[in-house]
């Protein structure tokens, strides 16, 4: 089959690979009908990714058909359309509290994971892609939900959703979102449904903060964005800051904008393990600070419905459409922010 392998520092290439098998009995393959690159595919992409590993396939978003599966799978059959879970999770172990209370996802031994990070799991940027524990790992895609819906449900839509919910928002809070790429944009719109009265939405490229102002969100330039809240909320600041970019100065940047006994969500995926959280920052204002990757799979009950009903709208955030075998080309548009590009789908 043809995927698209990491090869070092701004090297991927479309090559061939070898086709997938079922990882175990409990499994499936999938033939890819499409896949996303997500903004953490970046840090790979930038050569200081999540392994030392090289040669492996890249990506974790994707929707397709299944074409093979387990005797031990009960939920799929071969033909199902169906969207997976960025996160991958076995089914948990059965016997601790969580398990016995119908709450696998909260299981004390669970096994993570996630697509296309290393050699360990092959990623999703390929036309079949082998699914382990299939049964909680893909699901059909729900009647009324389009196939770019599906897609940014398996990644994308779930974190900033979890983004949002992390941030502790209530029904007429004041929330800001730092940093509006997709994800961004989708805690906008989240934030809304939970209840936002009002929504402050900093970014440096103009043209993202426009489309978090069609959203209803007021837009803000990092450098002026502290003041220009303190103005807007006579010096209260926000009851909910959202970090959607994962570095030292947008963190900082949240945390400046939180007013007293705020909540603060980090979901950018910082790999700087030497960050300082000014505790004393914290302590004086009263702050809970939050960070977490996201398990896709607890936010598809609230999800779906929303996504069905129009209330989120993902898909509108889709700009660009490329063809697998062009996936360098792909990269370097998302990596350069070129040509107004927000979401990529490639198709095989």
């Amino acid at each position: 089959m043809k995927a698209l392998g990491y090869h070092g520092e701004k090297d991927i290439r479309y090559e061939e690979f070898p086709d997938p098998v079922l990882m175990g009995e409990d499994g499936a393959i999938v033939k890819m009908k499409s896949c996303g690159i997500c903004g953490s595919d970046l840090h790979i992409y930038h050569g200081h990714g999540f392994s030392q590993d090289l040669g492996y396939c890249v990506g974790h978003e994707a929707v397709g058909e299944v074409v093979e599966v387990g005797r031990d799978v009960k939920t799929l059959k071969v033909g199902d359309e169906v969207m997976m879970s960025a996160a991958v999770r076995s089914g948990g172990c059965g016997r601790c509290p969580a398990c016995r209370a119908g709450t696998p996802a909260k299981c004390a031994k669970q096994l993570w994971g996630c697509y296309g990070l290393s050699t360990q799991l092959q990623g999703c940027q390929a036309e079949g892609i082998a699914v382990p524990w299939a049964d909680n790992n893909a699901t059909r895609i729900p009647e009324g939900l389009t196939a770019d819906q599906a897609l940014l449900l398996t990644d994308n839509l779930p974190t900033a959703y979890m983004g949002a919910k992390n941030a502790d928002i209530a029904p007429g809070g004041t929330v800001a979102v730092v940093g509006l790429g997709p994800i961004g944009l989708m805690a906008v719109q989240s934030a809304f449904v939970l209840g936002a009265a009002r929504v402050f939405a900093v970014d440096l490229v103009p043209e993202r903060r426009a489309m978090a102002a069609e959203l209803g969100a007021i837009p803000l330039e990092p450098g002026t964005a502290v003041e220009e809240v303190r103005e807007a909320t006579d010096g209260a600041m926000v009851q909910s800051s959202i970090e959607a970019v994962g570095i030292d100065r947008t963190i900082e940047l949240a945390i400046s904008l939180a007013g007293r006994n705020a909540s603060i969500s980090v979901f950018g995926a910082n790999q700087n393990q030497a960050f300082k959280y000014p505790l004393w920052t914290a302590f004086n204002k009263s702050l809970t600070f939050r960070v977490a990757g996201c398990f896709v799979q607890s936010h598809w009950p609230e999800l779906i419905p929303l996504v069905q009903a129009g209330r989120l709208t993902p898909e509108k955030f889709i700009t660009h459409r490329m063809d697998l075998k062009d996936g360098a080309e792909a990269y370097r548009i998302f990596d350069g922010k070129l040509d107004n590009v927000m979401k990529v789908v490639m198709t095989p």
